[in-house]
């Protein structure tokens, strides 16, 4: 069932806000390499801070239909401030909640979540870039550097999606604004719904949406903390897993292994985080165009 179908208004902010929820911890629980999950911590945040960063955006969320999309970004930062040490989920946040906005604004004739989507981030104001402004300033992502124009540290004069679209060739969340969320919609929610069919359980679809993902354009956060190069040697790497099975043979699950190995240091630099952020976001498009239900159409058929 998709959660926004047929149910009433405060019903429907519920689900869209479970779904949202819901994604953060299967994105979160799937041991994607280089990621934080149950069995790998970083040095300034753990698993259970990513437990508890997911639980922290519902509300903000749930009430993502009536705010605007700037006041949605920071409640929701600002929330998961309050349960979690360090930056967990800003750049997710930034994806989730303008999908969020989008699926509680469905127009009751059915029109497909990407159009609202679109429509969604076709709005955008100068208050939502100010307010997802102080958001970003809220978490302290590392490896922002600085911009001669629209510049985070400052007081923007463009809409949100237009100060993103100024970023978009080095930050992959600020590409989805700028496209309508072209690689969550064309590629990310694809790669799972892909892994569905071959029959693979959520961990492991997740992994190799992931992959794809990584496998397909070169984290920018990576880019960020080591230089494009770095991104793009990761990228490579990530094809090669893939090329070995990935997910679905032992040759595969063992470079898996190795990539995390490889991915992990002191400073978390080699992270793909951008790469988890597109992840997350392919996840709830998927929940909240029915992909839960339909994992229980699968279990009794025999296929997952």
């Amino acid at each position: 069932m998709s959660p926004t179908g047929g149910a009433t208004a405060p019903a429907r902010a519920a689900e869209v806000a479970a779904a949202a929820q819901l994604a953060c911890l299967l994105e979160a629980s799937a041991p994607k390499p280089g990621n934080v999950s149950p069995f790998a911590a970083f040095r300034d945040a753990t698993y259970e801070d990513f437990l508890a960063s997911a639980v922290a955006i519902g509300p903000a969320l749930a009430a993502a239909g009536d705010h605007p999309l700037g006041a949605t970004i920071r409640a929701a930062v600002e929330a998961t401030a309050r349960w979690a040490p360090s930056n967990t989920n800003l750049g997710l946040v930034l994806l989730l909640a303008p999908l969020a906005r989008a699926a509680l604004r469905l127009p009751p004739d059915g029109a497909p979540l990407r159009s609202a989507l679109a429509a969604t981030l076709a709005e955008t104001t100068v208050a939502d870039a100010r307010e997802a402004y102080a958001a970003i300033r809220r978490a302290a992502p590392g490896g922002l550097g600085r911009t001669r124009d629209q510049d985070v540290a400052g007081t923007p004069t463009v809409t949100l999606r237009e100060a993103m679209a100024l970023a978009a060739e080095r930050d992959a969340v600020a590409r989805e604004y700028a496209t309508d969320f072209q690689t969550t919609f064309d590629a990310g929610a694809p790669a799972l719904r892909r892994a569905f069919a071959a029959g693979l359980p959520w961990s492991d679809a997740v992994v190799e949406a992931y992959l794809t993902l990584l496998a397909a354009w070169p984290d920018t956060h990576i880019a960020r903390k080591l230089g494009p190069e770095e991104a793009v040697r990761v990228q490579r790497r990530a094809r090669g897993v893939i090329d070995a099975g990935g997910v679905r043979t032992p040759t595969g699950q063992a470079a898996i292994a190795a990539l995390d190995r490889e991915l992990r240091d002191e400073r978390n630099a080699r992270n793909p985080g951008a790469t988890a952020d597109l992840t997350g976001a392919a996840i709830y498009v998927v929940l909240l165009e029915g992909g839960w239900g339909e994992r229980g159409e699968r279990a009794a058929d025999g296929r997952a």
